[in-house]
């Protein structure tokens, strides 16, 4: 039965920066084109690098945004984000005013924040010592500092934060802005998450614990019994949430609804996730029972799907664990195998794609599959986008630390 204290969150507008594209639009087009953003990596020299592939956001431009002398106060995540932001209020239509500004908030988070800079400078210090460091340094690291600079730049004075829960962040950041909303601490909150992490010590860091594919290209390959690892992403995803009666009292258009999250922790490993897929199964359990839906009503999963070959055998037990019979009749994709993984940002630009895939009937595809692994053998849409009646889906982020966060993510 419907509750009526319980406040309905619905989403009125989205922007991603991905490397898929500059826009919402542009990405979703060539997600379902199965085009892959994987390619040789510019934004450093790879020369001392075991790897050399990643998932660019290509041709970045940010003094489309800020000034170029203001650009560079801002590390690349924060320009990301304030570039996805930017498409997201054009989207939503949302004014900011004297009036509503305290009622607003922003919920944008990171799993690394400034990765570039902090590695930056901790050469720069090495090799030339304090006093040719950036006075910048620090606001530019902060995880914290993309929330910040969309609130600036708006005006918006209401709960400005981030949430670091590796992997899982933007999902929790959702999550945590969506049962504000519910609570009635904000009418809007500008959510999502950003990262940028491509950089010599990033990519060298992932390689190390054993994580990155080492194939040049078919990859990341997940759920298919060749994957050999993650390739590491960059980019941003932003939506606007909003309570039903505020979005409806001021006529916004509704994209869908955020109508469950569930939130668990594994316990168990600092990198590895519980094999039989206990943690992130209770959360999947939990976000249907916040939603108040059947398992039978989900339509269509958008994996965690890293390409690792612990995670996607342990996601696949999870989604059977909570649906039994139906984990075989609903597709399962994880676009990762086009964005590569976004860290923190990842779980964002994902319920971005299921707004869309809701909005178009289409599950995105797995692309790179090759062979079927008999530990992964659920529907996983391989190579090829699909046509299907989709009206409710459901997001997984699982990260480092055992972190587990899933939305769900319906029509409205």
């Amino acid at each position: 039965m419907e509750n009526p204290n319980h406040k309905r969150v619905v989403v009125t507008g989205y922007g991603t920066m991905s490397p898929l594209g500059k826009t919402a639009k542009q990405s979703w087009e060539n997600l379902i084109r199965s085009k892959s953003g994987v390619g040789p990596i510019t934004l450093f020299d790879t020369s001392n690098c075991p790897v050399q592939y990643a998932a660019e956001v290509k041709d970045f431009d940010p003094t489309a945004y800020v000034e170029h002398r203001e650009a560079r106060r801002y590390d690349r995540h924060q320009l990301l984000a304030l570039a996805a932001a930017t498409e997201a209020m054009e989207h939503s239509g949302l004014e900011i005013t004297e009036g509503n500004r305290q009622r607003i908030g922003v919920v944008i988070s990171s799993g690394v924040g400034g990765l570039d800079t902090l590695y930056d400078q901790a050469v720069v210090l090495k090799q030339q010592g304090p006093r040719r460091m950036s006075p910048f340094g620090i606001p530019r690291i902060m995880t914290n500092g993309s929330a910040a600079l969309v609130s600036i730049r708006y005006g918006m004075t209401g709960p400005s934060f981030c949430v670091t829960s590796a992997c899982a962040s933007a999902n929790d950041g959702i999550g945590i802005a969506m049962r504000q909303l519910r609570a009635g601490v904000s009418d809007a909150i500008v959510a999502g998450g950003t990262e940028a992490g491509i950089n010599e010590y990033g990519i060298c860091s992932f390689d190390r614990i054993g994580t990155y594919s080492h194939r040049e290209d078919h990859t990341p390959s997940p759920f298919s019994a060749d994957r050999d690892g993650l390739v590491m992403g960059e980019g941003a995803g932003i939506l606007v949430l909003e309570t039903e009666e505020h979005a409806k009292a001021r006529g916004a258009e509704i994209y869908g609804e955020i109508a469950g999250y569930g939130a668990t922790a594994d316990a168990n490993h600092i990198t590895a996730p519980c094999e039989d897929g206990a943690g992130s199964g209770m959360a999947i359990q939990l976000a249907l029972e916040d939603a108040r839906i059947d398992p039978t009503e989900i339509d269509y999963v958008n994996a965690h799907g890293t390409g690792t070959q612990l995670n996607d055998a342990a996601e696949t037990r999870a989604i059977k664990r909570v649906f039994g019979d139906h984990a075989y009749q609903m597709p399962v994709s994880s676009t990762k195998s086009m964005t590569g993984h976004i860290l923190g940002a990842t779980g964002a630009l994902e319920a971005i794609f299921c707004l869309q895939a809701i909005k178009n009937n289409i599950a995105p595809p797995t692309i790179n599959y090759s062979s079927p692994d008999p530990e992964c053998d659920l529907d996983y849409v391989p190579n090829e986008a699909r046509e299907t009646s989709i009206s409710t889906t459901i997001s997984n982020a699982f990260g480092f630390g055992g972190h587990n966060a899933v939305l769900i993510i319906k029509d409205y």
